[in-house]
């Protein structure tokens, strides 16, 4: 579906972004991909490195409702990943992750709107689910205006749920492999904290499974294994050595498990297929819930990432299968 498509993308110099820029040129033959950030740097750096003329890079933050609607002009499809995502940094800063969570979103809106863009995906978190944290209350009115926003006009508006990134900008595995080359200690906010993982490629088939599928107003969440953060650690030791590690208590905002699918969400739920869910908003119209009454309901009432916990040996391939073992 991207083939000869402008596509914009929000935050594109982060983890996400590159990765999803990569695999649109390796397998589609899109027209233009706009990628929009604040970071000069971080842009020089990414167009060194992809070095393809089917890239335009914009200076520009989501904050600023001109330079969104300039950037959107002409575009198709857009995948808004710019967010301040970072929980303690968010807690110190509310009005700044307001900003950009809230507002941000609100202005890639009305730019789509406005300029006609046929599609818009938005990347959400697992931390949007029972919020107790502002990266999470941020992001989950985020969601709920993206969906809100497809009575709004033609375009189209979609959100996917992800977990925690192997690989991605702050990722703790990058950080323990760091702490254990250094001679530790490994540093575990709490033993018994648990989270969703899954891979950068994952993401991105996510993110392209909702865009070519979606109707408009559903949220596409993944089959997404988790486990103690601990055991991550512990599997990293036996790659790269033994170290002590050392508990140093939760930050502010955190919370032990994250949820996926939250139990006020599970009775609009559908199994799409082996890999993917669904969830309806509330207010779904008839169109939209007609589209999907055809498929399984969710047989739990919640989806907790202390419910589909990894064996040791299932955490060692899936750290293999990201590149860290």
């Amino acid at each position: 579906m991207f083939d000869n498509q402008r596509i914009f993308i929000s935050g594109a110099t982060g983890s996400w972004g590159q990765m999803l820029v990569r695999q649109l040129l390796a397998w589609y033959n899109p027209k233009e991909i706009v990628c929009f950030s604040r970071g000069e740097l971080q842009q020089v750096l990414m167009a060194r490195q992809f070095n393809d003329s089917r890239l335009r890079f914009v200076i520009g933050d989501v904050r600023d409702y001109s330079s969104v609607k300039w950037a959107t002009r002409d575009v198709d499809t857009v995948f808004h990943l710019a967010a301040l995502k970072h929980v303690p940094i968010c807690e110190d800063h509310p009005q700044e992750a307001i900003k950009t969570n809230i507002t941000g979103t609100v202005n890639i809106i009305n730019a789509a709107l406005a300029n006609g863009v046929e599609k818009v995906i938005d990347v959400s978190t697992d931390k949007a689910v029972e919020p107790v944290n502002t990266y999470g209350m941020t992001k989950a009115v985020g969601e709920k205006l993206i969906l809100q926003a497809n009575s709004l006009g033609s375009t189209k508006f979609v959100c996917v749920r992800g977990g925690n990134v192997m690989g991605s900008n702050g990722s703790v595995i990058p950080y323990f492999v760091q702490q254990i080359k250094a001679g530790g200690p490994v540093t575990i906010t709490d033993q018994r904290m648990t989270r969703f993982f899954l891979t950068l490629e994952e993401a991105i088939n996510l993110l392209f499974k909702a865009a070519q599928v979606s109707i408009g107003g559903e949220t596409f969440v993944m089959r997404m294994p988790s486990c103690y953060i601990h055991e991550i650690a512990s599997q990293l030791m036996l790659r790269y050595g033994s170290v002590d590690l050392t508990e140093i208590g939760a930050k502010p905002g955190e919370k032990l498990d994250e949820i996926l699918i939250g139990r006020n969400e599970s009775a609009l739920s559908y199994c799409y297929d082996d890999t993917y869910y669904v969830i309806l908003p509330s207010n779904a119209n008839e169109s939209l819930r007609a589209a999907y009454d055809c498929l399984p309901q969710l047989p739990w009432t919640e989806y907790s990432s202390r419910s589909s916990m990894m064996t040791p040996t299932e955490i060692g391939s899936m750290l293999h299968k990201g590149g860290f073992v």
